[in-house]
């Protein structure tokens, strides 16, 4: 016997047919992500709506683990389209499989390509920010400069602290921003310097350079100083880099854009120096248009528009180098004063547990401590309960979230049975119970977001000439 249908609505749609109703204190506020494990009621969430509406989380930042194939990017896939239906704009900032693709054309959104060939970006752009700075003048013009070079200076940083696998020097990074001012001095407005550029001043050695290095009119003292900052960029422009972030950027991030992703599938899975370098460049050109935004916004010079960045596979970038969470941190601490929610994705917490060093370490945890929301996909119970240090798991959740991790069970025919926990997560936020929800995505989803599309096989091919 074929079980009862079940409908659901509103209490102001249906009070009539049944008034005895009462709330199961689901969240409701933000995009309709699943059912309630428990009482089936439908649960609501997104890390902007629950900051900006509903006040349950002080920052607008959403950390998410989980092991592969459970289904995390459908998760975020869903709270993507359920923000941009509001208004929201969505900023994938580098999509390495590429799970968020489809769904950003779908939106009529900006897929750009970044790799070997296909796209680069010039890190020594101020991109969108210099251009609002430009365009607003005045003292709020210059702040947003300033801003500008901060963030021009830690992305070249970044690159070099992965060439070298180590940070950067104190005096190295005084070096650097000397140069860097010095070179934007001199550069014509109508045109954007280079990495080659930088090169060329380190070789010159300017007197605002020579200054920070306290050479003392001594050219030995001063080729001592800048020779290791002048081999870390050779490294770039010479390395596996140069292709990608030597020359001018092929397509800049269009402010007005429904949503954009920046797509960097194409570049090999072990080309690791440049998937790190690619996903922090894509990440502080993405920021810096968000900041764009909010100046030129802030100026009255365009509507004021939110954000919602997703930053994927956030262990990559962190095992590139020592010191490379610093990047990271830098880039993405300030994310409530920016205007703009997050999303950060990994797969364990022990992603941070195999950095280098114990400041590296906790700095790490700090993304995890730092977020609004926890969402927990299947985890082994040793990796529950070493996050339960940090969270503030119960018992019963952890097991319940261990549970979701073991595999499907044999199936008798050769069916094909799915892991127990695909589509099932547990949302913490402080100290309140977690929310165990179970995700059921419409064909429309699945069509956008299918991970296992190579699994596929390949329609019969008809030779040319053949029946």
């Amino acid at each position: 016997m074929d079980p009862p249908s079940m409908w659901r609505a509103t209490t102001v749609q249906a009070c009539g047919l049944w008034p005895f109703a009462a709330g199961s204190g689901a969240p409701m506020s933000g995009v309709p992500l699943g059912r309630h494990l428990y009482t089936g009621a439908t649960v609501c969430g997104d890390p902007l709506s629950w900051f900006t509406r509903a006040h349950y989380i002080s920052n607008p930042s959403l950390f998410m683990l989980g092991m592969p194939g459970l289904g995390k990017s459908t998760l975020i896939n869903r709270m993507l389209i359920g923000l941009a239906a509001t208004g929201v704009v969505p900023l994938v900032l580098g999509d390495l499989k590429p799970d968020y693709a489809d769904t950003v054309r779908a939106l009529g959104g900006q897929v750009i390509s970044l790799g070997r060939g296909v796209g680069g970006i010039n890190v020594l752009n101020p991109g969108a920010m210099g251009a609002a700075a430009r365009r607003i003048g005045g003292e709020a013009g210059r702040v947003l400069a300033a801003e500008t070079h901060g963030r021009v200076l830690n992305m070249v940083a970044a690159l070099i602290t992965i060439v070298r696998g180590r940070a950067m020097d104190d005096h190295e990074q005084s070096v650097l921003s000397a140069a860097l001012h010095h070179l934007r001095e001199r550069t014509p407005p109508d045109r954007q310097p280079l990495l080659p550029d930088l090169l060329r001043i380190l070789t010159e050695g300017p007197d605002r350079v020579r200054a920070v290095t306290l050479d003392r009119g001594d050219e030995t003292r001063y080729r001592d100083a800048v020779d290791p900052l002048h081999r870390s960029l050779l490294g770039i422009l010479d390395g596996p880099l140069g292709d990608t972030f030597a020359s001018e950027t092929s397509t800049r991030i269009d402010l007005d854009a429904t949503a954009v992703c920046v797509d960097i599938s194409r570049i090999g899975e072990a080309d690791t120096q440049l998937t790190a370098a690619a996903m922090l460049a894509a990440w502080s050109d993405g920021l810096g248009a968000v900041a764009a935004s909010h100046a030129l916004a802030d100026a009255g010079l365009r509507p004021r528009r939110w954000f919602f960045t997703v930053l994927d596979e956030l262990w990559r970038p962190l095992r590139s180098a020592s010191g490379i969470v610093d990047r990271i941190d830098a880039l993405t601490r300030l994310n409530r004063t920016l205007g703009l929610g997050d999303a950060k994705i990994t797969h364990t917490l022990k992603d941070a547990e195999a950095l280098g060093t114990d400041s590296d370490r906790a700095k790490a945890r700090g993304f995890v401590e730092r977020a609004g929301m926890v969402v927990c996909a299947g985890l082994p119970r040793q990796e529950m309960e070493e996050l339960g240090h940090v969270v503030g798991l119960s018992r019963r959740e952890i097991e319940l979230v261990s549970s979701w991790s073991s595999p499907p069970g044999w199936a008798a025919h050769g069916d094909r049975e799915e892991p127990p926990g695909r589509g099932r997560f547990l949302i913490k936020v402080g100290g309140r119970p977690g929310i165990p929800i179970q995700v059921a995505i419409t064909d429309t989803e699945r069509r956008l977001h299918d991970t296992n599309k190579r699994w596929a096989p390949n329609k019969p091919v008809h030779e040319k000439g053949t029946g």
